[in-house]
């Protein structure tokens, strides 16, 4: 699995990565996008939306279930990838880039783990 090392991890398989100013972009891991099967919808949040760290944000539907979406921080909704509307394949092809879910203003620190410790976490 492609555990990136300038992420942190959530342990419901979301990934954060900061973009400047208390801003973070967010979107699935490798492992959850393997384990979901073809992504065939996502449900994004709406844009000034505001998230609490654990609570649900979305979902992801794939051939095999739909999965909800943890919000791994707590924030406002700032931006949402619309380019998954019209290709939610994106989560499968590039988790980590084009197939990123939302971007957060962060209101408070959070808990998440490192590349090393979410590698350790889902090898169980």
């Amino acid at each position: 699995m492609n555990v990136p090392a300038d992420l942190r991890y959530s342990s419901d398989h979301e990934w954060v990565r900061g973009v400047g100013d208390g801003l973070v972009r967010i979107g699935i891991t490798d492992y959850a996008q393997d384990a979901l099967g073809d992504v065939v919808y996502v449900e994004l949040p709406a844009v000034g939306s505001s998230v609490e760290a654990g609570a649900v944000f979305g979902e992801v539907e794939s051939t095999k279930s739909v999965s909800e979406l943890f919000a791994p921080v707590a924030g406002e909704v700032v931006a949402v990838n619309d380019e998954l509307e019209g290709a939610p394949g994106r989560v499968n092809e590039d988790p980590y880039g084009e197939g990123w879910i939302c971007e957060v203003q962060v209101a408070a620190e959070d808990d998440l783990m490192d590349a090393d410790a979410y590698a350790q976490f889902i090898e169980g």
